[in-house]
């Protein structure tokens, strides 16, 4: 007699990604969840191919991974998918030092933040 498994965090025409460790503060980060929140999943693929943001690489893996957890997990359609969810957090923080005049140090911090994807299934309007 096992562990019993645990609940599903989403429905059951959602598909959900996470990415963890992203390199960058969250702040910057929530610019490019912005720009993804509630569109469909091939129109927001091919505005991060396309945005000059740093992070934009980091942003398209973990929503490339959110459609094929739907399409391989879940059988859902993937020419029906749209980002239902896209939320930052903030993850770790390095903290480093940085040697200045007179024996003195200032503190770098380096943030790094997580992003949660969920892409839901669009229902047929009849």
């Amino acid at each position: 007699m096992g562990k019993q498994s645990a609940p599903r965090r989403v429905g059951d025409n959602e598909a959900l990604a996470v990415g963890t460790t992203i390199r960058g503060s969250a702040q910057k980060l929530n610019l490019l969840a912005a720009l993804i929140r509630g569109r469909k999943v091939d129109e927001a693929l091919s505005i991060l191919k396309f945005s000059k943001k740093g992070m934009a690489q980091d942003v398209s893996k973990v929503l490339a991974s959110a459609i094929a957890n739907a399409e391989n997990n879940h059988n859902l359609d993937v020419d029906a998918l749209f980002v239902k969810e896209a939320s930052v957090g903030k993850a770790l923080s390095m903290k480093r030092f940085h040697a200045r005049a007179r024996g003195r140090s200032s503190l770098i911090v380096k943030p790094f933040s997580r992003l949660r994807i969920v892409v839901r299934e669009q229902e047929e309007e009849a």
